[in-house]
């Protein structure tokens, strides 16, 4: 059995998720059970569900647009970066372990040139 963030693209419901390769390897040393609230946040998501606070907040910091998906484990906190894009689906491009109380200003960065080289990866795929 496959599991969600093992899988480049997921077309069972009506948006794609699409994971940036970095992502998937910070994401796969997570958890299961945190990888499991990850998978199911994703696919409320993907069938076009309003996914608020707790589960989910806008972060325009990183992009228009961005949000980031928040799980909090007896392990620790963990964050994953994500936009919808109506053409390419929802895009994973960032995950990391939070341990500090506001997002690091070196996790937003990073998110940004994920997502920029991700999106002309995706370009370059048509």
């Amino acid at each position: 059995m496959s599991l969600l963030w093992d899988i480049v693209e997921v077309k069972r419901f009506e948006q794609m998720v699409r994971i940036h390769d970095s992502a998937r390897k910070e994401i796969r040393d997570w958890p299961i059970e945190v990888k499991k609230d990850l998978g199911s946040v994703l696919a409320r998501l993907q069938l076009g569900e309003s996914v608020g606070m707790p589960d989910v907040r806008r972060m325009p910091s990183v992009a228009r647009g961005a949000a980031e998906i928040r799980i909090k484990d007896s392990s620790g906190i963990y964050r994953a970066f994500f936009v919808i894009e109506t053409d390419l689906g929802i895009l994973v491009f960032h995950g990391f372990k939070k341990k500090t109380q506001t997002t690091p200003q070196i996790e937003i960065e990073t998110g940004r040139k994920r997502l920029k080289d991700f999106l002309e990866e995706l370009k370059n795929e048509k």
